[in-house]
């Protein structure tokens, strides 16, 4: 999972993850295995900012 953070999301954040909907908007999401991360895009500092990883049964539970 690391070396996909610090790999291909860092380098290609919109092809490697699909954005999210309703209250989730602005958050993308990647897959890996049985695992998702959330992450969101800080355009203006150039940045990746995840938000969490965890199994894709329990990802969107809040």
């Amino acid at each position: 999972m690391v070396e996909f953070a610090f790999g291909d999301l860092s380098r290609e954040p919109l092809r490697v993850g699909k954005p999210l909907r309703r209250e989730l908007a602005g958050t993308f999401s990647a897959r890996r295995g049985t695992y998702r991360l959330l992450y969101r895009i800080d355009d203006e500092h150039t940045t990746v900012v995840i938000l969490r990883v965890d199994h894709r049964a329990d990802i969107y539970r809040r």
